[in-house]
């Protein structure tokens, strides 16, 4: 039985190409040209059925059907029709002479484009790109690649690949052990065999070796890419094994990040739109329905104009309901996606650390001598206080006071000024004492700041949570329960206050519990909406962490839909916001503060408060992840984004790669 057909163009029932050759020519005769006619001929045609029209437009006016919507047509629209009119080996060869011609090169391109096509799709694409230009293309990516990544591209480009069926199960285990050794276990990495293995054996092989791998090395081989390769190499091993776990979500990362942020890779977008419409369009739909919670149909139609959008859209076929059911492939990812997230253990990592040679006295004095006098020496202030750690920071202040007679905050709180002060002064409280200020801004005043509240009290600790209570009875002389209860209500203050007791469940996941929690979820999204809303805060406030990972795995299998997308869909307001905080922590902390931080800083204006908040509480704890997974996700650095602030800029680790 063939595979099911997954793209989102097919062939037109009844199709003449003479008839269509017609419509071509006229939409293109007198004065300038019927673009919407264009579009909605080729757009409704698969590609061999264009290549008959192509044919028969020759046949019928002795004129080149290519040639003359070059003519006609400008920009991104007539690339994208022309793209549409070639066949897929020739639209491959175009691109990648674009990608390595002139005097840079779009490694971008090469890597999508070889990483991602089959044997049979390398050896057409090698021949149209000999017919085509008269070159060899192996010849050309030697002459404009180097080293590792250069090794690598030639690999793929053999086309030699062992077929899908070819799975040596005795070698497995042994090609995940050579895998580790080659990089985890050993000083240096040998990439030899990382080319060798991700670049030869087959897809369903490399799927299990990757499932061994995770349980050799406790992290998942895309981590272990991360830290040992680095530069084009890397970002085309990731490629490949992106694409050997799935391709459609590789494809929907890459429409993702050609979306993005200012301005739009047009290139990228039209190359994959192109070049998957009659291929599995409907699983990258869904893949990033699954991964950015938002339908490519509406990304698209937000980026993009005018006939070129119209194009497009009709190439990605339509748009998806938010919380439909999983196509099978998106079933499959989703459930390995929590699968993985749930075995991999994840090293975090801060980026401030205690300091070596570490003085108190001194570090009380200097700082007493920047803020003497007429002026306050902030770089002095800066530098000591962030290199220093929390603990280091609470002995400065007690030497301040016992050597000088004097309160540092005091001091510091008179010689700062705005965001500055509240950053120093920040860094200078405890953890607990920072987060019980925290808590207490976001409720003083005319509103609340309802993102603060649930951010802090998603992420924290039992431990944490306990020891914030605390500083806040202290601080401000009423509980943290009380304040919240007066500040907030309905459902949204129960799981505040659910939260506020710091009696989240500790420990692994129980599977056979966890199965029936899943169970429970799903029945209750058929249920009234208090009913299940109250399932829902009942097992997502009192489980921990390790064991919702599994039950949001096993939820995708009981209901055929993703927990995040359930939440969007059926739920509204500060219950949603929380609910969907949860399921993001429980993911993938990191990330989730990763996505904070951006939200602080893109737009007009920055939320000051936000990422001062996540710098000063996540600066000796997992900064250094946030950072990773921020330019994962948003194609810059957190540096880059936040290099104004000199002092931030500090706490941020500075300019290292990540």
């Amino acid at each position: 039985m063939g595979k099911e057909f997954r793209g989102t163009i097919a062939d037109q029932p009844d199709f003449d190409a003479g008839s269509d050759a017609e419509a071509l020519y006229n939409a293109m005769k007198g004065f300038g040209s019927d673009k919407e006619a264009i579009l909605d001929l080729i757009t409704s045609r698969s590609n061999a059925q264009r290549q008959k029209i192509r044919a028969a437009y020759k046949s019928q006016y002795g004129k080149d059907l290519i040639d003359d919507l070059k003519y006609e047509l400008t920009g991104k629209f007539e690339r994208l029709i022309v793209g549409l009119m070639r066949t897929p080996a020739y639209h491959d060869a175009k691109e990648i002479k674009d990608a390595i011609k002139g005097a840079g090169t779009d490694e971008k391109c090469l890597i999508e484009i070889l990483a991602s096509r089959t044997n049979e799709q390398i050896h057409n694409l090698v021949a149209a790109y000999k017919d085509a230009y008269g070159r060899d293309l192996e010849e050309d990516v030697i002459g404009d690649t180097s080293g590792h990544f250069r090794k690598m591209l030639i690999v793929l480009l053999q086309g030699t690949r062992e077929e899908d069926d070819v799975v040596s199960e005795d070698l497995v285990e042994q090609d995940a052990q050579d895998l580790y050794d080659a990089g985890e276990a050993q000083w240096g990495t040998d990439e030899a065999k990382f080319i060798m293995l991700l670049g030869n054996r087959s897809v369903t092989h490399l799927q299990l070796v990757f499932d061994e791998y995770e349980k050799i090395a406790e992290k998942s081989i895309e981590d272990s890419i991360k830290s040992e390769l680095s530069g084009d190499f890397e970002r085309l091993m990731l490629a490949v094994v992106q694409c050997i776990r799935s391709k459609p979500m590789f494809f929907a990362k890459c429409l993702y990040k050609s979306m993005k942020g200012l301005g739009t890779a047009d290139n990228t977008l039209i190359r994959i739109m192109v070049s998957r419409s009659e291929t599995d369009m409907l699983d990258i739909r869904e893949c990033f329905r699954l991964r950015y919670e938002k339908s490519l149909y509406n990304m698209i139609q937000d980026d993009t104009s005018g006939e070129y959008k119209r194009t497009l859209l009709k190439l990605c076929g339509g748009d998806d309901d938010i919380a439909g059911e999983f196509f099978p492939e998106a079933a499959q990812i989703a459930y390995k996606m929590w699968e993985t997230s749930s075995m991999t253990k994840v090293q975090l990592r801060g980026t401030v650390r205690p300091y070596q040679n570490f003085d108190p006295a001194s570090d009380a004095k200097a700082l007493r001598k920047a803020m003497k006098g007429f002026g306050t020496d902030e770089d002095t202030i800066i530098d000591i206080v962030t290199q220093r750690s929390n603990a280091q920071r609470q002995e400065i202040r007690r030497i301040f006071k016992s050597l000088l007679g004097r309160d540092l905050m005091a001091d510091l709180k008179s010689e700062l000024s705005k965001n500055l002060e509240r950053l120093i002064l920040g860094l200078m409280m405890t953890p607990a004492e920072f987060d019980a200020k925290m808590m207490k801004k976001a409720m003083e005043g005319a509103g609340t700041d309802e993102h603060s509240l649930i951010e802090i009290l998603v992420t924290r600790s039992n431990q944490e949570i306990q020891e914030m209570c605390a500083a806040y009875k202290n601080a401000y002389k009423k509980s943290l329960e009380d304040a919240i209860a007066s500040e907030t209500s309905g459902k949204f203050k129960r799981i505040l206050i659910s939260l506020a007791q710091g009696a989240r469940e500790e420990g692994p996941a129980d599977m056979a519990r966890a199965l029936e929690d899943a169970q429970e979820l799903a029945d209750a999204c058929n249920s009234e909406s208090d009913d299940m809303e109250d399932k829902f805060m009942s097992i997502l406030c009192t489980r921990s962490f390790p064991h919702l990972r599994r039950v949001f795995q096993e939820f995708v299998r009981c209901s055929n839909k993703d927990i995040e997308q359930i939440i969007k869909k059926e739920m509204s307001g500060d219950f949603k916001n929380a609910m969907f905080a949860i399921v993001r922590s429980v993911k993938n902390q990191p990330s989730y503060f990763a996505d904070r931080l951006y939200k602080a800083m893109k737009g007009l204006g920055t939320d000051d408060r936000a990422l001062i908040r996540i710098m000063v509480s996540r600066s000796e704890i997992d900064l250094f992840n946030i950072r990773k997974e921020f330019k994962e996700t948003h194609e810059a650095s957190l540096h880059e984004f936040i290099q104004v602030l000199h002092i931030l800029f500090w706490l941020s680790g500075g300019e290292q790669s990540v």
